[in-house]
C-alpha cells in the first residue's frame, strides 16, 4: 500500500526548520563546552610547564597542542554566532508565516459571510415573491393589500441592494485582510443614504467622477472612487459617458483595492469644477439628436 504524506503548511515547515536550527546550535554549544574546557586543560598544562623551566621542545609542542585545541574552539564559536543568526532568521519567517495563517482565516470567515448572504438572497427573493402573489392573487384585492404587496416589493429591492453592497464591502474586505492592511472602514455598515430609495429602482455601481443628480426637491452627490446606489434611469448615460462602472468590472476591482469603497469620502461641494451633472448630460443628449434632425 503507498502511502502519501500530507503537504507541509508554511508554519509546519518554518517550525521544523527552526527546531533543526536550535537541534544544531545544541549540538555545536556542546562542542564548544567541551573545547574549551580542553584549551584550559592545555592552558593550564602549558604555564606548568612554562614555571618549571622546561626545555623549548616541551613548551613548543605545548604551545601546538594549545593552538590545535584553540583554533578548534574558534571555529565552534563563529559556527554558532551564524547559527544564532540563521534562528532569528527562522524566527522571524515563522512569525511572518503565523500572521499570514490567520490573516487568511480571517479573510476566509469574512468571505464565509459573504457567500452565506448571496446563498440566502435568493430564498428571501422566493419568499417575499411568494408573499407578494398570496396578497394580490384573489380577484377581490383591497386597496390595503394592495399598498401591502408594494411596500413588500419595495422592501425586497431595497433588501436585494443592500445585500449587493455588503457583499462586495466584506470581500473587499477580505482581501485587504488577507493582504495585511485590512480597512475597518470596510465592515462598517452601509450608510442609509446609499441605499436605495423604495420608490426608486436603483443600481449599485462605482463611481469613477464626482457625480450629481436631483431626485424631486433633493441633490444628490456623490464622490468619486464610491460605491453608490444611482436611480436606473441615470445608468446607461453615466455607463455611455465612462463616469460610472459595475461592481464587477475588472477595474473598479482594482480601484476598490487603491481607493477603498468610499464610504468615508465626504460629500463633493456644489461648486467642485469636477462634479458632473448627470441631469444636463442628459438634457445634452436629448438635445443633439434633435439638432441633428434640424
Amino acid at each position: 500500500m503507498v502511502f502519501f504524506k500530507r503537504e507541509l503548511s508554511p508554519v509546519e515547515i518554518f517550525e521544523r526548520a527552526l527546531k533543526d536550527k536550535q537541534a544544531t546550535r545544541q549540538k555545536l554549544t556542546e562542542r564548544l563546552i567541551v573545547a574549551e574546557r580542553a584549551l584550559d586543560e592545555k592552558r593550564v598544562v602549558a604555564e606548568r610547564l612554562a614555571k618549571a623551566g622546561a626545555s623549548n621542545g616541551q613548551l613548543d609542542r605545548a604551545e601546538a597542542k594549545m593552538q590545535v585545541v584553540e583554533q578548534k574552539a574558534k571555529a565552534l564559536r563563529a559556527s554558532v554566532a551564524e547559527c544564532d543568526d540563521q534562528m532569528v532568521l527562522a524566527e522571524r519567517a515563522l512569525a511572518d508565516a503565523v500572521a499570514q495563517r490567520d490573516r487568511d482565516r480571517a479573510a476566509n470567515e469574512i468571505e464565509s459571510v459573504a457567500t452565506a448572504i448571496e446563498q440566502a438572497v435568493p430564498r428571501f427573493e422566493i419568499g417575499a415573491a411568494a408573499l407578494v402573489d398570496a396578497v394580490t392573487r384573489g380577484r377581490a384585492a383591497l386597496s390595503e393589500a394592495n399598498r401591502f404587496a408594494a411596500d413588500v416589493d419595495d422592501i425586497r429591492r431595497e433588501v436585494l441592494s443592500a445585500a449587493e453592497l455588503i457583499c462586495w464591502e466584506l470581500r473587499a474586505a477580505a482581501t485587504r485582510a488577507r493582504a495585511g492592511n485590512i480597512n475597518v472602514a470596510l465592515l462598517a455598515p452601509p450608510e442609509a443614504k446609499l441605499l436605495p430609495a423604495p420608490e426608486t429602482d436603483r443600481q449599485m455601481i462605482y463611481t469613477l467622477n464626482p457625480l450629481t443628480w436631483r431626485e424631486g426637491d433633493e441633490v444628490k452627490r456623490v464622490a468619486a472612487f464610491t460605491m453608490a446606489a444611482l436611480p436606473k434611469t441615470l445608468l446607461p448615460l453615466a455607463l455611455a459617458h465612462q463616469h460610472v462602472d459595475y461592481l464587477n468590472a475588472r477595474r473598479v476591482q482594482t480601484l476598490i483595492h487603491v481607493h477603498g469603497s468610499g464610504q468615508q469620502q465626504a460629500e463633493p461641494m456644489p461648486d467642485d469644477p469636477a462634479l458632473v451633472d448627470l441631469d444636463a448630460l442628459g438634457v445634452q443628449a436629448e438635445e443633439s439628436p434633435r439638432a441633428d434632425v434640424a
